[in-house]
């Protein structure tokens, strides 16, 4: 497991839904460490009672927090809860982000590409920044997902994003483990940052995640000055 021993800044590992997220992890390829800074669950309702489908842990580089905090200082948990901007910031800072979801419940491969894949779709045409590029890029997204006729539980789709527009795809079929060779590169902007938003922005899939990031980087950047 790609898992670093020291931890900068010093932040706890989280369990979801029996799911670890470690306090440390470097990305498939990646020899940088990134330091855990939420993670969550999400669900739906299912015939009247909620269903939790999958859990989310975010990772930044360790200079994310001095670039949020120029902003952000001093906001509480719940100020930054409320914030769509503050996640805004998180989905389009000049620094790299990766992301470890992980599946709790057994899913097709193509029902969740294609739901999801549907979703990003709508959310780029929205922004009004829909094309040719993007609509292969979706295409391609959706295309990983050919072979993966069922996504058991433990299955993770990790996700690498640059701050040029990149998205890197792997997959792991445990969640505990993450491989060294990196997968898929996507390259292009609107899917790779939109894939963030659609989970943490306006009406994100994962509240608790939202949560779980508002509470951890609020205390950090409480602390910012004594880390950097």
């Amino acid at each position: 497991m790609a898992s670093a021993t020291q931890v900068s800044p010093p932040v706890t590992g989280l369990e979801v839904e029996t799911q670890w997220f470690p306090p440390a992890v470097k990305p498939p390829g990646s020899a940088k460490t990134f330091f855990l800074a939420g993670a969550g669950w999400r669900g739906m309702e299912v015939d009247g009672k909620l269903v939790k489908f999958t859990t989310t842990g975010v990772y930044l580089k360790d200079e994310a927090v001095s670039w949020i905090a120029a902003k952000w200082k001093g906001k509480t948990g719940e100020e930054l809860l409320e914030s769509d901007e503050f996640f805004q910031d998180i989905v389009t800072g000049p620094f790299e982000k990766f992301y470890r979801l992980t599946h709790i419940r057994r899913l097709e491969g193509k029902e969740f590409s294609g739901k999801v894949g549907g979703h990003l779709a709508g959310m780029i045409k929205s922004a009004g920044t829909y094309g040719e590029a993007e609509a292969k890029a979706v295409d391609k997204f959706i295309e990983l997902y050919k072979d993966k006729e069922f996504l058991s539980v433990g299955f993770s789709n990790l996700y690498h994003q640059s701050p040029t527009g990149s998205l890197t795809v792997t997959f792991s079929d445990d969640g505990s483990y993450i491989p060294e060779e990196r997968g898929v590169v996507i390259e292009n902007k609107p899917l790779s940052e939109v894939m963030l938003y659609s989970i943490i922005g306006k009406n994100g899939v994962s509240p608790t995640l939202k949560r779980s990031l508002a509470e951890r980087l609020s205390q950090l950047m409480k602390q910012e000055e004594h880390l950097y």
